[in-house]
């Protein structure tokens, strides 16, 4: 019998406790296949910290938002006691014959050095931020888009009534997709992201333009968005786990700028970490899932060094190489298409 360890690294997001679940689910049903969970993402990988995860243990869980087992920033060669060779040792001492690593870019670039160093592993693609290559969704970014729309439904019903311009800041680093579908969704009259700068001039326009038609104007700016004199996105709140800065503030920059030249009150709000929290949206709920039982079948078949991915509405095998190759950004294409529609 083929004992798999499952870990969660990185950001939270919902759906993390599906894929748990569709994945013990089916690896014991189908492949016979035993299952632990390690604690804290890589750390409990690292420090051989892990509990037995088997049916009762995952049941119901695909409706629960978080993980089970924890997550962290943690990185499998931050410490001397890391390193491919002291994780095999680990895994040998605990009997498990490979490693199910759910996780974003940082997870998958870890998880495609440990391979190339020795390492069975495997691994599922988590990010709101839907930027990691080779696959078209990533679960989580449905549910992060649906929370960012509700709030820019809310938003523009204060903004109405007061005759404010609102200016809405979302996630997703340097991708603006939670911003474009959002703010799509959300019918806003400016929709800023990274890939494409927009001058101050400009969006004050569309501001003054929405003003002059009698209505409160919806501003929907992602994180890492830059007006043409900033050199990088705004950052104001040191480093991450992963020496990134951490994005964030922008919506404040812009706020009284957008006052100050167009005479609109504007009040900036930013959504923050409330994106990644609740439960997963019944699109992430079964993606999830689906991820989650295909890559037992990796395990199966010991496709090691692969993920599973979306393709369509089918389930795909790419290597971490090439999910690592580039970085899915916004099309300019796909921007104009929405640009058209603002002011």
């Amino acid at each position: 019998m083929t004992k798999v360890g499952i870990l969660t690294s990185g950001g939270d997001c919902p759906g993390l406790n599906a894929v748990i679940r569709g994945a013990v689910l089916k690896g014991e049903t189908v492949h016979g296949q035993e299952f632990v969970g390690f604690l804290d993402g890589w750390r409990g990988l690292v420090e051989g910290d892990a509990v037995p995860l088997d049916r009762s243990s995952v049941r119901g869980l695909s409706n629960q938002g978080g993980t089970i087992l924890g997550t962290s920033r943690f990185g499998p060669y931050q410490t001397p006691e890391g390193g491919a060779q002291n994780i095999a040792r680990t895994l040998d001492k605990l009997g498990v014959d490979a490693v199910i690593a759910i996780g974003g870019e940082g997870t998958a670039a870890a998880s495609k050095r440990l391979f190339e160093e020795g390492i069975r592993i495997v691994g599922v693609p988590k990010t709101i931020d839907n930027d990691l290559g080779r696959t078209d969704y990533c679960f989580g970014f449905d549910t992060a888009v649906e929370i960012a729309t509700v709030a820019i439904d809310r938003l523009r019903t204060t903004g109405n009534s007061h005759k404010r311009c609102m200016v809405l800041e979302v996630m997703g680093r340097h991708a603006g997709w939670i911003a474009l579908h959002s703010g799509t969704a959300g019918g806003a009259h400016a929709i800023l992201i990274p890939e494409q700068p927009e001058s101050i001039d400009q969006i004050c326009a569309w501001a003054m333009s929405v003003r002059d038609r009698g209505r409160a104007p919806m501003v929907v700016v992602a994180e890492g968005f830059t007006l043409p004199d900033m050199t990088e996105a705004h950052s104001h709140k040191g480093l991450d786990g992963f020496d990134r800065p951490r994005l964030g503030g922008i919506a404040e920059i812009l706020a009284p700028i957008i006052e100050e030249r167009t005479g609109i009150e504007t009040r900036a709000t930013v959504l923050g970490h409330i994106q990644r929290g609740g439960v997963p949206t019944a699109f992430d709920r079964v993606l999830a899932t689906r991820l989650g039982m295909a890559v037992t079948d990796l395990v199966a078949d010991e496709d090691w060094g692969h993920m599973v991915a979306l393709h369509g509405t089918r389930i795909a095998r790419v290597g971490f190489d090439e999910a690592l190759a580039h970085h899915k950004l916004v099309p300019q294409e796909r921007y104009q298409e929405m640009r058209v529609l603002f002011g």
